[in-house]
C-alpha cells in the first residue's frame, strides 16, 4: 500500500469560529463557540465549525456569510474577519486536498439566534469531540480574540448596546479567561476613548443603593486603540 499519494484535486473551504459570551445573567458567564454535529462520514458524530466549500463565483467573506445564514441560520454577526489558513495536505481524508481559511465571528451577548437541531453553543473550556483540525482552529481564534481585546475596541461586538461596568467586566473576564477588575477596565477603555457614559442608569434593585451608570462603545467598527497594549492576568 502506497501512503501519502498525491491528491487528484484541491478544494478550498471557509470555516467560521463564532464566539458569544453566554449566560451573562448567571454567576459564571462563559465564552462559547458555535458548532454543528456531523451526520455523515468522515467524522460522523463529531462536532465541527460551520462553513463549507468556497464556490467559484464568490469571495471568502461572501461565502462564509452565506453559509452561516444557510446552514446554521445565523445572521446576527457583529464582527467578522479572516484569521488563518490551515493547509496540511492530510487534514481532511480523501482524494481531494482541502485547504481551510478560518474566520472569527462575534455575536453580541443579548442576541438569541434560533439554531437548527444539530447546532449548539459549547463552552470553549468543554469542547465535545471535534472533527478534523477544528479544535486547534477554536484555540487559535480564542487566542486572537484575547489579543485583540488588548489593543482594539473589538469588545463592541460582544457587548450589548448599553451596559453597566459589571456586565462589561464579565464579558472581558469570560473572553480573556481570567478575572478583570471593573474599575481598572473602565479607566483604561475610557482613557482610550473606547467607551463613554450614556447618561442613563440601571433601575435600583430591592437592596437600594446607587444605580449603576450605563456605558456604550463609542464605535461599532474595529479600530486599533493602542497597538502596544496587552491585558495581563493579575499576578
Amino acid at each position: 500500500m502506497i501512503e501519502n499519494m498525491p491528491h487528484r484535486s484541491t478544494a478550498h473551504e471557509v470555516l467560521a469560529v463564532v464566539f458569544q459570551v453566554r449566560h451573562l445573567e448567571s454567576r459564571n458567564p462563559q465564552l462559547s463557540v458555535l458548532l454543528w454535529e456531523r451526520a455523515l462520514d468522515p467524522e460522523r458524530g463529531a462536532w465541527a465549525l460551520p462553513g463549507g466549500r468556497l464556490e467559484h463565483d464568490e469571495d471568502m467573506i461572501r461565502s462564509v456569510r452565506r453559509q452561516l445564514a444557510e446552514k446554521v441560520d445565523l445572521r446576527e454577526i457583529a464582527h467578522l474577519e479572516q484569521l488563518a489558513v490551515f493547509s496540511d495536505p492530510q487534514r481532511v481524508p480523501g482524494d481531494t486536498r482541502t485547504i481551510a481559511t478560518t474566520f472569527l465571528g462575534l455575536v453580541p451577548s443579548p442576541a438569541t439566534p434560533e439554531l437548527p437541531a444539530d447546532t449548539r453553543w459549547h463552552p470553549v473550556h468543554q469542547l465535545p469531540p471535534m472533527a478534523f483540525d477544528h479544535g486547534p482552529m477554536v484555540a487559535h481564534a480564542r487566542s486572537r480574540l484575547a489579543a485583540k481585546l488588548s489593543y482594539t475596541n473589538i469588545g463592541f461586538a460582544l457587548a450589548p448596546r448599553e451596559f453597566a461596568l459589571s456586565t462589561l467586566r464579565d464579558i472581558y473576564s469570560a473572553a480573556l479567561d481570567y478575572q478583570v477588575d471593573a474599575t481598572n477596565l473602565q479607566r483604561v477603555l475610557a482613557r482610550r476613548g473606547v467607551i463613554t457614559r450614556t447618561g442613563t442608569t440601571a433601575q435600583s434593585g430591592r437592596s437600594g443603593g446607587r444605580p449603576a451608570a450605563f456605558y456604550k462603545f463609542t464605535e461599532s467598527r474595529l479600530r486599533v486603540t493602542d497597538e502596544f497594549a496587552a491585558f495581563r492576568p493579575p499576578s
